[in-house]
């Protein structure tokens, strides 16, 4: 059994960490609210700019957006790939490193070679262990996403797209579901799918029709790639919301951890300082017994 003396230092040392991760479990919970309010501020942007973006389609323009074309056969896939920059959270980033792996794998396996922009330390870390191409990435992004910082990287990929070298632009991130759950989450970016372009009333089948001013193709080419961005930064905030959140759960459950380890430490303790107390006593009854 240890002394009594080492395991002092031992509840010492796990009493100090208890500390630290409290602390940090109060940090995360306020950054928490704030990510959250961030990212439910963003969310009647990215559905109007989704709105008119999915009117625009069905008004069938004499100019056709190549974020519209679907490209029969996929040579090589550009994923952006959205991670935090520091760890503590739990599996966030684990988990979402995962499925994209897996996915990645599909890729490979169809024949489509696979490139990256790496939005967080973590993922571009990732990328970097495994040998895929990183053509552009962003770090540190902070605890509040700045849209000036991820225009640059995000235009590298969609440059390329638009220039053919790039056939499907997938986005992977993790979307916060509510502060005990979030869910990793790879969806396609580019050609922008159907599904993203139904609106409410699309069933009825309205007719849409714009006038141009100045002409078709700067219109919608503004318009999509400021959509585009708009889902880029959506799911920025998003993960940011969701490392918060689990960081906050990892830090409670650490603390909570902690102090069951300084319970069971004191009651083994206690059962040192009782026997070494036994002993003497016992040893002193001898002496006397003795003499």
């Amino acid at each position: 059994m240890a002394g009594s003396k080492e395991i002092r230092t031992k509840i010492k040392s796990v009493r100090n960490t208890q500390k630290i991760t409290k602390a940090m479990e109060m940090v995360a919970a306020s950054k928490m609210r704030k990510a959250q309010d961030r990212m439910k501020a963003a969310r009647p942007y990215g559905e109007k700019i989704r709105n008119v973006a999915a009117h625009m389609a069905h008004a069938h323009p004499e100019y056709t957006h190549p974020f519209l074309v679907r490209r029969a056969n996929v040579r090589k896939v550009g994923v952006v790939v959205v991670t935090s920059d520091k760890g503590l959270c739990g599996g966030l980033n684990t988990n979402l490193l995962r499925a994209l792996t897996s996915q990645m794998k599909a890729w490979e396996a169809n024949g489509a070679k696979v490139c990256a922009t790496a939005l967080g330390n973590k993922g571009l870390g990732f990328l970097h262990r495994i040998n895929v191409e990183v053509v552009s990435h962003a770090t540190p992004l902070g605890d509040q996403p700045h849209m000036e910082r991820l225009i640059g990287p995000i235009k590298v990929m969609l440059d390329q797209y638009a220039a053919g070298e790039i056939d499907e632009v997938h986005l992977a991130y993790t979307r916060f579901i509510n502060t005990m759950k979030q869910e990793p989450v790879i969806e396609q970016l580019l050609p922008l799918p159907q599904e993203r372009l139904q609106t409410s009333n699309a069933a009825q089948g309205p007719s849409w029709d714009y006038i141009y001013e100045p002409e078709p193709q700067s219109v919608v080419d503004q318009l999509l790639t400021r959509y585009v961005e708009a889902l880029v930064y959506q799911s920025v905030a998003e993960n940011i919301a969701s490392e918060q959140s689990a960081r906050m759960v990892a830090m409670k459950a650490a603390s909570d951890n902690a102090g069951s380890v300084i319970d069971e430490l004191q009651l083994i303790y206690n059962k040192s300082r009782q026997a070494a107390i036994t002993k003497e006593l016992s040893e002193i009854v001898g002496g006397a017994a003795a003499v």
